[in-house]
């Protein structure tokens, strides 16, 4: 009978079972992201290949793997993963990859919201991959906790479970960037708990926000509805104990008013795109037809000067042309919103140019608003509600898809034209 061959098996890198995760723990952190050589005898996964004679069966060889690596999280099965598990409250990892404790009696530092942004973005520019395991370059944990630590500078990486000691409650009412939308799971966190960066709203009717967010497979920044795609009513808004609205030392570029000339007839540069998304943020969205750009239009002067009147400003102090008190406001979070309109006849928002449609982010899969039960209504209306059994509800299901199809069919449209979900060419004609 020949000797079986042993082979020594490194662990996934995401791997959450007990062994694994001891030895991430003991092992040196590879800059490359491979795992260096090690013992073995020492914390390794051992499989004996069965010679002719077998030993083992392959059946018995699978279960004993999956004995192995069966799950040890509390409510979860092996297979059943949460989408976005998360690392423990530990401390920043640097670049060996060890612990890096922050200096004793260190305090959360000082942060404007225009920084947090600006930090969130960094990551999402970068696509940092998710894992609950691994660490960036600057430190934190690449899962959605790791992320909100990093865009506030915490000195640890916080979980979900202790980010709320670092910020006060707010309401909705009161949500500017920079804020979290935090949802806990306090019987059992690794089920649904979750958290994301508030980055404004995306227009004056407050349903919708971009958010930026740690999620598998990478950060990204997203149109979402209020308060999220799943579990919306367990997010609870907070707002960073150490966020200020003064202008502090090494702050980005953007607090600074980059000059009059950056805006006005002609102007095309970045500074028109972030005094628009700026705008946006603080109520001033029914203005653009299909979001700010670059080059300067009628709708930057227009949110502009609506801003500078929500100041009480006149005359030339309301031009419509943001000077450096207009950006300071903008910039630091200060100042009031731009109300909704209130005199005269109910308007719908517009997106695209396209009265009432109120963009693609309300029609995705686990979104729930009152977009998709007028939707769902004028299907119904126009004959193409065959496919609802239980009548149109707020929640966008497979009924709501293959009746934007059929409807969209009828137009005479095929292929992505015809996918089933509303643009809007096709609310236009819908609501015809």
């Amino acid at each position: 009978m020949e000797a079986p061959v042993f082979e020594e098996i490194d662990p996934a890198r995401d791997c959450a079972c007990p062994g694994c995760r001891h030895g991430h723990r003991v092992l040196p952190h590879s800059p490359a992201g491979r795992a260096p050589a090690r013992p073995a005898a020492r914390g390794a996964l051992i499989v004996a290949a069965a010679t002719a004679t077998g030993a083992l069966g392959a059946g018995q060889a699978a279960a004993a793997l999956t004995t192995v690596h069966a799950s040890h999280l509390p409510g979860v099965f092996a297979g059943e993963e949460p989408d976005t598990p998360q690392g423990p409250r530990a401390p920043l990892h640097g670049p060996t990859g060890t612990p890096a404790l922050p200096p004793a009696g260190a305090e959360p530092a000082a942060i404007t919201r225009t920084e947090i942004i600006n930090r969130a973005r960094t990551w999402v520019t970068a696509k940092v991959p998710y894992s609950m395991t691994a660490y960036w370059s600057d430190g934190y944990r690449q899962d959605c906790s790791g992320f909100v630590s990093m865009a506030w500078k915490l000195p640890t990486n916080e979980w979900t479970g202790s980010l709320g000691t670092f910020a006060d409650r707010i309401t909705k009412e009161e949500l500017q960037p920079g804020d979290i939308l935090l949802f806990h799971n306090a019987a059992d966190p690794q089920k649904g708990s979750h958290v994301v960066i508030f980055g404004g709203w995306t227009d004056h009717t407050r349903t919708a926000y971009t958010a930026y967010e740690q999620t598998p497979p990478h950060a990204r920044k997203l149109a979402t509805p209020y308060a999220y795609w799943s579990n919306s009513a367990k997010y609870l808004p907070y707002r960073y104990k150490g966020v200020t609205t003064s202008t502090a030392s090494g702050a980005p570029a953007a607090t600074t008013y980059p000059g009059a000339a950056s805006f006005g007839p002609g102007a095309n540069n970045g500074h028109v795109t972030e005094l628009g998304r700026m705008l946006v943020a603080r109520g001033a969205g029914r203005f653009y037809a299909s979001g700010p750009g670059p080059r300067w239009s009628e709708a930057d002067r227009r949110a502009t000067e609506a801003f500078q009147l929500a100041q009480g400003w006149r005359g030339k102090d309301a031009d419509g042309l943001p000077g450096p008190g207009t950006w300071r406001l903008l910039a630091t979070g200060q100042g009031k919103d731009v109300a909704a309109q209130a005199a005269g006849p109910a308007t719908a928002p517009a997106s695209h140019g396209v009265a009432g449609y109120p963009g693609r982010a309300m029609f995705r899969p686990g979104a729930e608003n009152p977009y998709v039960t007028r939707l769902g209504r004028q299907l119904v209306r126009k004959g193409f509600g065959t496919h609802y059994t239980t009548g149109p509800g707020p929640r966008w299901g497979e009924a709501d898809r293959r009746g934007v199809e059929a409807f969209q069919r009828a137009q005479g449209w095929r292929g992505g034209a015809a996918d089933g979900y509303p643009g809007p060419e096709t609310w236009r004609r819908l609501f015809s």
